[in-house]
């Protein structure tokens, strides 16, 4: 068991003699500090287990290392939104009480975007209406000042929506996303983070999943010098489903962090989480933890989490951490697991043995092990776009 490995939970058996009614070995995700107020983090030194794998220095001070009273003042980056009948945008101060109603923040970075934002983008979805083009959030950075950015997306009961975040330029931003999901809605969000080389972009996307509700959250992820984010599910209402996936691409030099949570508190809830990851380059570093915590209280739920990374080259180096907490026997199914490597040999072999020259046969497994990911998106023209992108990559790759 590793340092962040596994988490395993031990209750005594009614009537069991012990001197503690419950041992934990390792630290529970459930037990992480949440607050809106700021002082509640302390300033990082690099040696929490929560940031160990974060160079605290290339974060360009979306930390605050300089202590509480700091704020971020730096110019957000623009947010425009396509419009569609039924859907209305808004900017709101932040004493708007829908905001923060259900998020708290559960970091350092969190709660300083959480303190310094002054306004935010409020995406309400209005009730039973369904959407067949995709509802386009364009978040377009123009400035390398440490900023702070909110956006709020409420998806009424029974809706069903297409969201595509689509995020570029340059930005040092921390930035904090709220999805309400409503009972029975099926809301199908994909987050691009496609932003210029020298962005810094620190994220905490949360959603709280209405009864009967079905949430996919897709995230694609190759741009920008370091981007860290935290997508977190959490079921307000029985017999909800979430499917958490995402694909990351990181060249020489970049850091890409991905951490996400699943938080099952509810009754018969279902969750399927898959990361996958390529690099190349020196320097090249990705990190993917996966938390599922299955509470005490909970029965009937299935859930399972994989991370896969394949490294395509010298001097890339892949973090993968599965995470099962699991507080009942009374589950359906649980599960995980993880893997970094390089190429499958017998997958080169075979396709070497039927004639494909060396170099395109490693070419070929590489763009199968990303299409897995593409092909969930379920949008035609975020699929085909973000094909293209992984094909420019590949194409580049010396095998």
């Amino acid at each position: 068991m590793g340092e962040e490995g596994e988490t395993l939970v031990v209750k005594q058996a009614a009537g069991q003699q012990s001197e503690t009614e419950e041992v934990k070995f390792g630290t529970s995700r459930a037990d992480r500090a949440t607050s809106f107020n700021l002082a509640d983090f302390p300033v990082l030194t690099g040696e929490e287990e929560d940031w160990r794998f974060t160079p605290l220095h290339r974060l360009a001070g979306l930390h605050l290392p300089d202590g509480d009273d700091a704020l971020l003042t730096g110019v957000e980056p623009k947010v425009s939104v396509t419009e569609h009948e039924g859907v209305t945008i808004e900017t709101v101060g932040r004493d708007d009480t829908r905001l923060g109603s259900f998020m708290v923040p559960d970091d350092r970075t969190s709660a300083a975007a959480w303190a310094s934002f002054t306004e935010a983008t409020v995406i309400t979805v209005a009730d039973n209406l369904e959407i067949d083009s995709p509802i386009t959030v364009s978040v377009e950075g123009n400035s390398t000042d440490p900023a702070a950015q909110h956006i709020y997306v409420a998806v009424g009961a029974n809706a069903h929506v297409n969201l595509v975040i689509n995020q570029t330029g340059k930005a040092t931003v921390s930035q904090n996303i709220e999805f309400a999901v409503g009972e029975g809605a099926n809301v199908n969000v994909t987050s691009i983070q496609a932003w210029d080389d020298e962005t810094v972009h620190v994220g905490s996307q949360q959603a709280s999943l209405g009864k009967d509700s079905t949430f996919k959250h897709v995230v694609i992820t190759y741009g920008g010098s370091l981007v860290r984010l935290t997508p977190i599910t959490r079921f307000a209402g029985e017999g909800a489903t979430t499917n958490m996936y995402g694909l990351y691409f990181a060249d020489a030099g970049q850091h890409l962090e991905h951490r996400i949570f699943i938080d099952h508190s509810t009754n018969n809830c279902t969750s399927d989480a898959l990361y996958k990851g390529a690099l190349q380059g020196k320097g090249a570093r990705t990190v993917w933890v996966g938390d599922v915590l299955i509470r005490g209280n909970t029965s009937g739920t299935d859930s399972y989490e994989k991370n896969e990374n394949l490294l395509l080259s010298e001097g890339a180096q892949a973090d993968s951490i599965p995470n099962l907490e699991i507080e009942t026997g009374i589950i359906d199914s649980g599960g995980h697991a993880s893997s970094v490597g390089r190429f499958d040999e017998q997958q080169l072999f075979y396709l070497m043995a039927r004639g494909i020259p060396e170099p395109l046969a490693r070419k070929l497994i590489v763009r199968g092990f990303l299409n897995e990911i593409i092909q969930k998106i379920g949008i035609e023209e975020v699929e085909t776009a973000v094909t293209e992108v992984m094909e420019d990559e590949i194409a580049d790759l010396e095998l």
